[in-house]
């Protein structure tokens, strides 16, 4: 007799919270594939049409909606493609500087954390699947600004190189992670039981982490109490 009882029933949980997960990625991915696909198709003949008579911050604007649609189309696949067990990646040069750069003013405006700061200098460039991982780091970022303390936010990110791996560390000042819960923050559909935690699926930290699964790193859970959190994302170097 098992000396666990317990524990097949965990098991199968957490087979069960996994192919809930999977289902929740392959239906959503799917169904965003239409929509992105005529966002960028009708950007792109705006652009054709109007080239000649818009001036140079409606071509940009254009331009980027075409290019945001294109972005969110490859990653749709990409997350399809995880959701299906055999995950697509396709590595290639990635700035880490200039994704941080790129990816804070955009959350800065969906979370509406307008005095948040970033410290993020001389990141180097890593080889990855720019896609998959930026849906990473927007993750860890987006929460270090969610789960804030009344003073401004501020988030640092730094990079290093130990052996065959890079250790990317996303640190905040926010509200920190209870001891009691820093096991279960990475199970699926999870969420933090008090008054006032902020409104989720639950999804977050379980799909950065399958993420980083399927590009050969991991993600954890470095640090965390009152003075706010770290997450370490281990990559392989190559």
């Amino acid at each position: 007799m098992s000396s666990n009882p317990t524990r097949p029933l965990d098991t199968n949980i957490a087979g069960d919270n996994e192919e809930r997960i999977k289902r929740f990625l392959a239906t959503a991915s799917h169904d965003l594939q239409s929509p992105l696909r005529h966002i960028a198709m009708y950007a792109e003949l705006l652009l054709d049409d109007l080239e000649e008579t818009l001036d140079d911050e409606q071509l940009q604007s254009l331009r980027m909606i075409m290019e945001k649609a294109q972005a969110a189309q490859r990653l749709t696949k990409a997350l399809m493609s995880l959701a299906g067990g055999a995950p697509q990646v396709t590595p290639e040069a990635v700035n880490l500087q200039a994704l941080a750069e790129q990816v804070w003013p955009e959350l800065i405006d969906e979370t509406g954390a307008h005095d948040a700061t970033l410290a993020c200098r001389g990141l180097p460039s890593i080889r990855t699947d720019p896609a998959l991982f930026g849906l990473v780091l927007r993750q860890l970022i987006s929460n270090a600004l969610t789960y804030r303390r009344s003073s401004p936010p501020h988030v640092a990110i730094t990079a290093e190189q130990k052996g065959e791996n890079w250790l990317i560390r996303v640190s905040d000042n926010g509200t920190g992670i209870d001891p009691a819960y820093r096991e279960r923050i990475f199970e699926p559909f999870w969420k933090l039981p008090k008054a006032g935690a902020v409104a989720g699926a639950g999804l977050g930290l379980p799909t950065a982490q399958e993420l980083l699964k399927a590009l050969g790193g991991d993600l954890s859970l470095e640090h965390s109490d009152e003075s706010g959190s770290r997450f370490t994302i281990r990559l392989p170097v190559s």
